[in-house]
């Protein structure tokens, strides 16, 4: 038998429906976030079940990551470009929090991402946090710990400089406007982990190169990548 409180939050999702964030339908009972139609057809790539995926094949000759991985592809107009939006400048980080869960799952049941030590976010600068209230790249490393027993760094790789948008840069562009833009606060913290280095979309690589280039200064690091969409 419903009770009074259900009632009412019945009557409260029909003035207010708390939509999917993937593709604006209103969620029903025991859905969150995103509808169960989006999580089954999201463009998935199983990136995780190929060693020399594309977003792996991005940094071949240019670092020497253990292995590299995206959990969807990311299409204009499309759904996941939705979901980043939404992540990005609609103040909804619970979405990354979910789809790093979504992720943990499918690294969980690879060999390779199995031991890994510390997961780090690609880093804000401290203006950009400041302006968007959180560090999207963040709530998917907290979500990744959901099946992965790693711990979550925030505060040892900084971004040091700001950058202006990526968005339009050729590829030489991005290289050329991230250098020297992330330090290392303490180094001896990273000796000997297996790093799991994180961010949202996989474009040109450029930043995460950049990221990837500092933490490999560190003695014994070994460098595992993972975002949350890959986009050409």
């Amino acid at each position: 038998m419903k009770t009074l409180r259900s009632y009412l939050a019945d009557f409260v999702s029909l003035l207010f429906p708390d939509l999917c964030r993937a593709c604006g339908t209103s969620l029903v009972t025991g859905e969150h976030l995103i509808c169960t139609d989006c999580r089954y057809h999201l463009p998935y790539t199983n990136f995780h079940l190929q060693a020399d995926n594309l977003v792996a094949k991005q940094f071949w000759g240019k670092l020497p990551v253990e292995a590299a991985y995206s959990m969807l592809y990311f299409t204009k107009g499309g759904k996941v470009q939705q979901l980043m939006h939404q992540l990005k400048y609609k103040n909804q980080p619970q979405v990354g929090n979910l789809l790093g869960s979504l992720a943990s799952i499918q690294l969980q049941a690879s060999a390779t991402f199995g031991q890994i030590d510390l997961i780090i976010p690609v880093p804000l600068h401290k203006s950009r946090l400041r302006k968007r209230g959180y560090n999207q790249s963040t709530h998917f490393a907290e979500g990744l710990t959901e099946k992965l027993l790693a711990r979550v760094v925030t505060d040892n790789l900084i971004r040091v400089k700001a950058t202006k948008t990526q968005t339009k840069k050729s590829r030489a562009e991005r290289a050329e406007n991230m250098q020297s833009v992330f330090t290392i606060k303490n180094p001896d913290q990273l000796i000997d982990k297996n790093i799991l280095l994180v961010d949202d979309i996989m474009t040109t690589g450029a930043t995460l190169e950049a990221c990837g280039a500092v933490l490999l200064q560190v003695p014994g690091v070994k460098l595992f990548i993972a975002t949350i969409a890959y986009t050409e």
